[in-house]
């Protein structure tokens, strides 16, 4: 089963859709988002999905004006141009992974699950959770472990990582498991999900490919067409609100030739909005959710 997608009505209206326009689901997915998108649009709109997991073929739309690419965000210039679309009026993007995956014992990227150490959303690609853990230089481990996960005692596992595997190879989740176990700091549970989200985002290049598609959305997006990103890490929302303010990733605006600062972007959220009460309760992946809505400035 795939998630139920979160702030489902804020980001879609937030995209502001034209009945005849043209829009991207950048995260496909269950399709959630874009089934909500297509009910804005009249006959002649059409929706580009993407997604780079297989799995979400199963969820496509049976509609005229839906086209699922199978690819990683990252080359949606690329891909769209290969339907014949140079320019969209909006993109969505929802960066959760999806109940599905987590709930795939196979696909490795849940500690409830034994199963390999893959964490691929695209199975194509070659770099696996056991490549990271098994090869990777104990200083590496540790910044991933602290930048992308927050794991206090970041040092500490990358070094009980580099022994472990001294003797034997990272194969399963459950080999994870048992080395994070020794070394737990605070609730177990919280621990394993901080150490398994660090090797998702790394083997999935996931801020990389957020970057990418912040910058292919400047030139894709029309002038007053909107660019709706729904993140659940305080890294990727830094990306996001910078990029939407400065039109760069940095705390810093970008200038132009002339020394003037470069607006691509008019902010629609001051402040990233945030799940309700109600929806929160009713579905906990929300709770970190911050979606941020930014128009595109006239050339």
């Amino acid at each position: 089963m795939y998630h139920k997608p979160v702030l489902l009505h804020e980001s879609v209206d937030g995209l502001a859709i034209k009945g005849d326009g043209v829009y991207v689901d950048a995260t496909f997915g269950g399709g959630g988002h874009s089934r909500e998108i297509i009910r804005h649009l009249g006959a002649d709109g059409q929706l580009i999905g993407f997604d780079q997991d297989a799995d979400a073929e199963r969820n496509a739309i049976d509609d005229t004006r839906f086209t699922l690419v199978r690819a990683n965000f990252r080359h949606m210039k690329r891909f769209l141009r290969l339907q014949g679309i140079t320019q969209v009026d909006g993109i969505l993007a929802d960066l959760g992974v999806s109940s599905h995956q987590f709930d795939e014992g196979t696909r490795g990227f849940s500690y409830r699950f034994e199963g390999p150490l893959d964490m691929r959303m695209n199975q194509a690609d070659t770099l696996t959770a056991a490549d990271v853990l098994n090869k990777y230089a104990a200083e590496n481990l540790q910044k991933m472990f602290s930048e992308f996960g927050e794991v206090r005692n970041a040092k500490t596992l990358a070094n009980a990582i580099v022994e472990w595997r001294a003797q034997s190879s990272f194969k399963t989740t459950a080999d994870l498991r048992a080395v994070c176990e020794q070394q737990v700091k605070g609730e177990l549970h919280r621990y394993l999900a901080q150490v398994y989200q660090s090797l998702r985002m790394e083997v999935n290049d996931e801020l990389g490919a957020l970057m990418d598609l912040l910058k292919e959305s400047k030139d894709l997006i029309k002038p007053g067409g909107r660019l709706a990103i729904i993140t659940f890490h305080s890294l990727e929302d830094r990306l996001v609100k910078n990029y939407m303010r400065h039109s760069s990733f940095g705390d810093e605006p970008v200038k132009d030739f002339f020394g003037n600062y470069e607006k691509d972007w008019k902010v629609i959220t001051k402040k990233p909005i945030t799940a309700s009460n109600k929806e929160t309760r009713e579905n906990t992946r929300s709770q970190s959710a911050k979606l941020r809505i930014a128009e595109r400035s006239p050339l």
